[in-house]
């Protein structure tokens, strides 16, 4: 058997085994106002950064380490459990496990320590389940409206926060699931995770970095509801809706993107001592 069919043939029996779950992941990542339309491109982010590490891991010594089995084992032990149940979520993560606890006993803990991060940061290409999804979406969204709501009756107009709807007195405006912040904060942990691993400074910073993807997701979208508010007071509820509400969505998103690349840039900048 050639060392192309060797290598093969586990590829194929792994993809027949998690079919089930590749189908169900690509349904959520496609889906219709999905969180998770960024998942397809965490697979070819982490091989990009194993390609790059080409030289070292060619340069890394080779020593099979048996404690590799038991990462191996936990994660099929995983999947068959999950093929049984058809829970996807955890089947997925259990193909993370095989993959980081092959490494290991093939080829040794030195190679794992090259790519543990691209390995371990497919676990973001897996969508939530979508009962989290919903408890998580409902409490931001709650959160963005009763900020905005405090922000327009500072300005001078009266807000008031009903549920998710923010209610003036010529306009009534749902704070709707994509308006949460949720989805602008998993695509910016991922960016953050990205921008902090490629970096050039201390682990304290690379935290920052991630960290800062909440707080970033979650201003971008007060600010947008605010300034939905805000016209939708002044000019009329009309004005909240197609043209303004998209380009407010795509706006408040990449200014957000911006002051994340801003905050990577400027602790990238050594500290000067005076």
């Amino acid at each position: 058997m050639g060392p192309f069919l060797q290598g093969a043939l586990p590829v194929l029996l792994l993809a027949y085994i998690y079919y089930p779950s590749f189908v169900w992941m690509a349904e959520r990542w496609f889906a219709k106002d999905s969180y998770y339309t960024h998942g397809i491109l965490i697979p070819f982010v982490s091989l990009y950064w194993i390609f790059r590490k080409r030289d070292e891991l060619a340069a890394a010594p080779k020593t099979s380490e048996p404690w590799g089995l038991i990462i191996l084992g936990s994660g099929a032990l995983l999947q068959i459990a999950c093929s049984i149940l058809r829970i996807y979520f955890l089947s997925v993560f259990s193909l993370v496990l095989i993959l980081a606890g092959t490494v290991v006993f093939v080829f040794g803990r030195k190679v794992f320590r090259v790519i543990w991060f691209p390995l371990l940061f497919l676990v973001l290409m897996i969508p939530l389940p979508l009962l989290a999804i919903s408890e998580i979406t409902l409490k931001m969204k709650f959160f963005v409206a009763e900020v905005s709501a405090y922000l327009i009756n500072q300005t001078g107009m009266e807000a008031v926060r009903e549920g998710s709807y923010l209610r003036t007195p010529h306009a009534v405006l749902l704070v709707g699931d994509p308006c949460s912040g949720l989805r602008s904060f998993l695509t910016f942990m991922c960016l953050g995770l990205v921008f902090a691993y490629q970096g050039r400074f201390p682990f304290w910073k690379r935290l920052i970095v991630v960290a800062s993807g909440l707080p970033l997701a979650i201003l971008s979208n007060v600010a947008r509801v605010y300034f939905l508010g805000l016209i939708g007071e002044i000019y009329g509820q009309q004005y909240t809706q197609g043209t303004i509400h998209d380009v407010s969505g795509w706006g408040v998103f990449i200014l957000a993107f911006f002051a994340l690349v801003w905050i990577t840039h400027q602790l990238e900048k050594p500290h000067v001592k005076n």
